[in-house]
């Protein structure tokens, strides 16, 4: 099934629809449940939602006031553990209720924004930059990769739906960036992708004449590219030694290469 070129609507709903499932489960805890470990090491749940508030507040910002923001990237990359270290002191200073209502605000004032923008702006990262419909896609992709910790840490199974595809093709989209973030050479080959979606339709990426070739369900190839799973422990059917290196390095997000887990 060739898939279309989403919305900017689109992404914002997955957006609103992935935060309320992240809400659902995480509005009524205390203090004590909101350290609960998540399977990020040395995070918490609260620690989650902080990485998610600040970074859509810098996604603003990116937006807004991209002078401010080269600086703040310029403060990252001089320390990235120190920067990430003192953001997530922010949330930790904070009262629950203080902790959902900033996670929320934040939230809702980037949604706005990406109602609003021309989907082909080009926005600032960490990374390299991206048009905005790219960029509200790796937003929602974020939202869902730690809202799954999230549930891990909790211990609840929260059904995918086919919002997921957006994240299947920025991980399709950013084979390139995993190899570029570990400073390595890109194979010229191509990749087929079919996976079964959460409904049951079939999605496609590329084609399978060099015979490197990727199976399986949209849900685990997402844990594949956000490095939520580790891809021994994922039922996708592998074929290719270029289709298992990139298996092996997939990472769909910005900042330094993630260990996997």
């Amino acid at each position: 099934m060739n898939l279309s070129v989403p919305t900017m609507a689109e992404l914002c709903e997955a957006l609103r629809s992935e935060h309320d499932k992240i809400r659902s489960q995480v509005l009524s805890l205390d203090s004590g449940r909101l350290s609960t470990a998540t399977p990020s090491p040395g995070w918490t749940i609260r620690d989650q939602l902080t990485h998610l508030a600040f970074f859509d507040e810098r996604a603003l910002q990116s937006a807004i006031d991209p002078d401010g923001f080269d600086l703040d990237v310029a403060r990252a990359y001089e320390n990235f553990d120190a920067y990430e270290a003192s953001h997530l002191e922010l949330g930790r200073a904070k009262s629950p209720t203080e902790l959902i209502g900033w996670w929320e605000g934040s939230r809702l004032r980037l949604v706005d924004l990406f109602s609003r923008i021309d989907p082909k702006e080009r926005l600032k990262w960490y990374g390299p930059p991206m048009s905005a419909r790219s960029f509200a896609t790796a937003r929602y992709m974020e939202t869902w990769a730690h809202g799954q910790d999230i549930f891990d840490a909790l211990e609840v199974v929260v059904l995918p739906d086919d919002n997921i595809r957006h994240i299947c093709d920025l991980g399709v989209r950013t084979r390139g960036f995993s190899y570029a973030l570990r400073e390595l050479e890109m194979p010229d080959s191509e990749i087929f992708i079919r996976l079964s979606s959460p409904s049951g339709q079939v999605w496609e990426w590329g084609n399978d004449e060099d015979g490197n070739i990727i199976e399986g369900t949209a849900l685990d190839f997402a844990y594949l590219v956000t490095q939520r799973r580790n891809p021994a422990e994922l039922a996708l059917e592998i074929t290719g030694a270029d289709a298992h290196e990139w298996a092996l390095i997939a990472q769909a997000y910005a900042g330094p290469p993630g260990p996997g887990r």
